[in-house]
């Protein structure tokens, strides 16, 4: 059955909690014109009552205030949520779903394969039930994975395919994200490693979508975790790192077929320059596709100013913020379109910016 087609000139959409991420894709969804900020969530009560452009610091008034009243949200009947909480709340995104409300999301979940089945099974039945669709990204599992399938698509005989991800996350050491990776334990520390494979699953979804994508569909994944060690004492914002301890991690997660890796999602990320062995970074994205011919592409995010020396630290973490949210904007109008049910980027039609409906 097809879902119910959105006869409103503009998609009517809400967002579901204020933080970094919704700084950016309350920004995205006010700069096109099909799309209609309607509401917003907040869990905090100190939120609740403020315009959105308060919590997301705009500097025009959106007329929209944040409320915590889940019902009243969902009674308004948008056409789509964008859910940008850290992580998934399944309950609260089930109760969406199957009051027939589509849900684009950045909070880890791509295929929900890192979900307990149950959880998966729940999503995907009220999803059913309500004739919705959810849809997952962020850039990093996400985005990029959509780019590697299209580069690959020049190819004959495609053997290997490799996305890596080099980054020196140093700016951004005591972000949240980063509490589950290990900084600062010592070499060969007991549980490290499997405690890296935990903090990282959801590239495990992100492998699943590339397989997807590349019509991979029986495949052994397998993650491997390299550490570089700090050769002096490293004072960092919010998360000191000392001599001889873990300062860098190479985590790859591969997909094997028939035995041999075919697909490689490769992620360094170092704590500045200071560690041993010296990995190259990149700082960027990377795909490499193993076939007839031989394809190689950089992927760089610049910002969008000459005048490099006027950035600051939360300047570059908006960027983040910015590559990790927009998609999950621009995806709205495919997903709306979508059957219903959870979807990646292998199920709907290529998706980009519209420049037909930008604000100017």
């Amino acid at each position: 059955m097809n879902k119910p087609v959105p006869t409103a000139t503009k998609l009517r959409i809400v967002q579901w909690t204020t933080g970094n991420v919704a700084r950016q894709t309350v920004r995205a969804i006010l700069a096109r014109e099909d799309l209609e900020l309607v509401g917003a969530f907040a869990h905090s009560p100190a939120k609740v009552g403020l315009d959105v452009a308060d919590l997301c610091k705009l500097s025009t008034p959106t007329g929209i205030s944040a409320t915590s009243d889940v019902a009243a949200l969902l009674a308004m009947g948008p056409d789509c949520v964008v859910y940008t909480p850290l992580h998934i709340d399944v309950d609260e995104v089930a109760a969406i779903l199957h009051a027939g409300i589509n849900v684009v999301t950045s909070s880890e979940f791509l295929t929900g394969g890192t979900l307990d089945s149950t959880e998966v099974a729940k999503l995907e039945k009220a999803a059913i039930e309500g004739q919705a669709t959810l849809f997952g990204s962020g850039m990093n599992p996400g985005f990029i994975e959509l780019i590697a399938g299209v580069v690959a698509g020049a190819s004959l005989g495609v053997r290997h395919v490799r996305v890596t991800e080099s980054v020196d996350v140093s700016l951004y050491a005591g972000d949240g994200n980063m509490d589950n990776l290990g900084w600062g334990r010592p070499p060969h520390d007991p549980g490290h490693a499997a405690a890296v494979e935990r903090a990282t699953a959801v590239f495990a979804e992100g492998l699943d979508v590339l397989a997807r994508i590349l019509g991979l569909d029986s495949y052994e994944p397998r993650c491997t975790v390299d550490v570089a060690l700090a050769t002096k004492d490293l004072d960092l914002p919010g998360r000191p790192i000392a001599k001889g301890t873990i300062a860098g991690l190479d985590v790859r997660w591969e997909a094997l077929h028939a035995g041999e890796p075919v697909i490689e999602l490769h992620q360094r990320w170092v704590m500045g320059k200071s560690i041993e062995p010296a990995w190259t970074v990149e700082h960027g994205w990377v795909i490499e596709v193993a076939g007839n011919p031989r394809v190689r592409i950089k992927v760089d995010v610049w910002p969008d100013t000459d005048d490099f020396g006027s950035l600051t630290p939360a300047d570059l973490h908006d960027i983040g913020m910015r590559i990790t949210g927009v998609p999950l904007v621009n995806a709205i109008p495919n997903v709306c379109a979508a059957p219903p049910g959870i979807k990646t980027y292998a199920d709907l039609p290529a998706i980009s910016t519209n420049l037909r409906t930008a604000k100017r």
